[in-house]
């Protein structure tokens, strides 16, 4: 059905000066060559539809851990007509600062996390410095009242969240990290987010250091990879390269939303 296949956008809003060494689980501490981090939201389309993959972060905390912002997602979502205040659906991959913020950008859209991502973020993980600093309150607290609103939806694994999106628990990153597989024209797309943050991290299986469960990182490149059409239809969290691979969904956008279907 025409309805099932979806538009996929890549919103870059933004951007970290990053090393290699910095990126990789156990890589040499003398390699230093520059690998910077770019940040996303994603927009799937079909139709009249709009479903937005995770929220990002806003200016404040922007400068508050170091980011350089180039401007609010919901800015980036306009330019390819998807207005926030009429997004349905919200899928978040996972509850860190980056992937979570944004609190009233979305006032009437469901918002979709694994309940063990919750369990993880509210529970005793949390009384560990290390585990949370990824995590903040604000974002935590915004989740539980949604939750009390009406607003959350929970899954528990793979779910269907509309015709031709899929989500998935893989773990890994943290305890209730979730991939999105999306159906479009060029077959099935799967937008890891932070299962993976670069190419190279899922290419050379070498986890990001930030991780809950090492080997659930590692079956969740496998997982991504069988879930997708073709290992080119994985799509990292993080990787500037994205913008590289491609094309603009206009010219005018180039280096900031480019398409992925």
């Amino acid at each position: 059905m025409e309805n099932d296949v979806w538009q996929i956008y890549a919103v870059r809003y933004a951007s970290h000066e990053r090393k290699s060494r910095e990126n990789f689980l156990g890589i040499d501490p003398h390699e230093d060559s520059p690998m910077p981090m770019d940040y996303f939201v994603w927009a799937l389309m079909s139709g009249d539809r709009s479903i937005v993959v995770d929220t990002g972060f806003d200016e404040p905390m922007a400068r508050q851990r170091g980011r350089q912002y180039f401007r609010s997602p919901d800015v980036g979502l306009r330019e390819i007509g998807v207005d926030a205040a009429t997004v349905k659906d919200v899928v978040i991959t996972h509850m860190h600062y980056d992937h979570c913020g944004n609190h009233n950008m979305f006032p009437y859209a469901r918002y979709h996390v694994q309940d063990r991502e919750m369990n993880f973020c509210t529970g005793r993980a949390m009384t560990h410095s290390f585990a949370r600093w990824p995590f903040e309150a604000d974002d935590v607290c915004a989740m539980i009242r949604r939750l009390y609103a009406g607003r959350l939806v929970f899954h528990d694994g793979d779910t269907d969240i509309a015709p031709g999106v899929t989500t998935h628990h893989v773990g890994g990153h943290t305890m209730g990290m979730q991939i999105v597989r999306v159906n479009t024209r060029r077959g099935f797309v799967v937008l890891a987010s932070d299962a993976s943050h670069y190419y190279d991290n899922m290419e050379r299986e070498i986890p990001y250091p930030i991780a809950f469960n090492l080997t659930e990182v590692l079956e969740g490149y496998r997982r991504a990879y069988a879930l997708a059409s073709s290992p080119d239809h994985v799509i990292p969290g993080h990787d500037p390269l994205v913008l590289a691979r491609y094309p603009a969904a206009r010219p005018e956008l180039k280096g900031w939303i480019v398409r992925l279907d």
